[in-house]
Parts: structure tokens; sequence; C-alpha cells
């Protein structure tokens, strides 16, 4: 039992010591621990965990009874003092596994939120490039959301620079888990932040569309009114022709009137 447990214990440690350090066994290691987190695998886990737990109260109580024993009787028993060494090494070794096993499993949980942080960060990254290509005469709006984007970046980076550190400064599993509470705090609300962005992002897009419809109807009314006052000005001509035509009529019938009266008067 007590070999058992020293060997889970050195697993436990070489697996933190894994995930603490960018190696090609980190990768592999978290892809273990995501089958293991699969299915059912919590189940197992729990269950090994609960029947662990019990028999860690199972030995507690029997020292117990042990230390009860020897205050009744008086005087140390040899035998007791051997059960009670075995009994608190084995509950020392199965504590000691379940806090390396709540290490491991807070451990997986931020390395993974880390990872889809860190992809969903790249891929607002590429949205905002494809805006900023498609869109190159964008509005002050969408220099805002690039300064924002940049905010986020940084933040990230300094989040990332935090995480890191604390896990190599690491030495007590309680210190660890609260500072890794900390951060997953810090990554919600960078979450949120990015749904923000994103919505600011596509009602920038729509009022774009909407400023190039209305640019694309000013042209067709342009063009409308530019084709009508042609022909205004085709009228006009016609017009002016027509009325030099009845001028020049009028002046001869005018001169053919004069010239019947004179006619007459001889």
């Amino acid at each position: 039992m007590i070999q058992l447990l020293f060997t889970l214990i050195f697993v436990e440690m070489g697996l933190i010591m894994i995930l603490l350090f960018k190696t090609p066994l980190r990768k592999l290691s978290i892809m273990g621990l995501d089958r293991v987190k699969r299915g059912r695998g919590p189940l197992m886990v729990k269950t090994v965990a609960g029947t662990v737990f019990l028999v860690l109260i199972s030995s507690l109580y029997s020292m117990k009874k042990i230390q009860e024993r020897s205050v009744d009787a008086g005087a140390v028993n040899p035998t007791d003092q051997v059960l009670m060494g075995k009994h608190l090494l084995e509950a020392s070794l199965m504590g000691f596994s379940l806090f390396l096993a709540l290490m491991i499993d807070r451990l997986h949980h931020y390395i993974r939120e880390l990872r889809l942080l860190r992809k969903s960060m790249e891929a607002v990254k590429k949205q905002s490039r494809g805006f900023e290509d498609g869109k190159m005469g964008g509005s002050e709006g969408v220099k805002a959301s690039e300064e924002e984007i940049t905010g986020l970046k940084t933040k990230v980076k300094h989040l990332e620079t935090k995480y890191e550190g604390k896990v190599k400064e690491v030495k007590a599993v309680e210190a660890n888990a609260v500072a890794l509470r900390k951060q997953s705090e810090g990554v919600k609300a960078l979450e949120e932040e990015m749904i923000g962005l994103k919505t600011k992002v596509k009602h920038l897009e729509t009022e774009y569309e909407g400023k190039v419809k209305e640019l694309k109807a000013a042209e067709a009314n342009a063009v409308a009114l530019r084709k009508q006052s042609e022909g205004f000005l085709f009228e006009y001509d016609r017009l002016l022709e027509d009325n030099q035509n009845i001028r020049n009529q009028l002046q001869s019938i005018d001169h053919m009137l004069s010239y019947s009266s004179s006619k007459k008067k001889s």
C-alpha cells in the first residue's frame, strides 16, 4: 500500500513538472488529460478519489482508536507505536496524493482556458485584419475598435506573463489555486470585452453597407439628372430653331402683305 502511494505521488509530481514547462511531453499530457475527462473518465476518477478519501478517513479513525487505547492503558505499546506510524504515513501519503491530483486538475483547466483564449484572440485578430483590408475607408469607430483590440492583446500578454510567473513560483497548492482562480476571473472579463468588440464590429459593417447603398443611390440620381438636363438642352435647341423658322415665315408674310398693299395703291 505504501509503495503504491509513493509510486502514485511520484507520477503525479512528474506530471505536474511536465505541465509547468513547455516541452513536447506537455502537449501529450494535456491530450491524455482531455481524454480522461471525457465519457466515463470523470466518474472513474471521482470513484478512485472517493475510495482513497474513505481509506484516509479510516486511517485517521484507526490512529484515534490507537491513541485512546494507549491513554487508557497508561503505557505505550510498541505494536501500537508501529501501527500508529504506519497509519500516519499512509494518511499523509493519501492526503498528499489527493492534494497533487487537485493541483493537476486545476493546472490542466487553466492551461486549456489559456489555449482557448489564444485561439479566440487570433480569430479576432484575423477578423480585424480582414475588415481593415476590405474597408479601407473605415470610420473613426473602426479605429476605436482597433485600439480596443490592441488593449486586449496587451492585457492577454500581461495575463500570460503573470500566469507563467505564478506557476514557476508555486510553492504550495493552495496559493497556486487562489492565483489561478483570480486569473480565471480576468479571462472571463476579457471574453466579455471580446463579445462587445465583435458586436461593435458588426454594427460598423452594417453602417458602412448602408452608407455604400446611399452613395450608389445618389450616383444613380446624378446620372438620371444629367440625362434629363441633356434632354432639356436638346429640346431648348429645337424650340430655338422652331422660333427662328416662325420668325422667318412671319417676315416673309409681312413682306408679301406690304408688297400687295403697295401694288393696290398703284
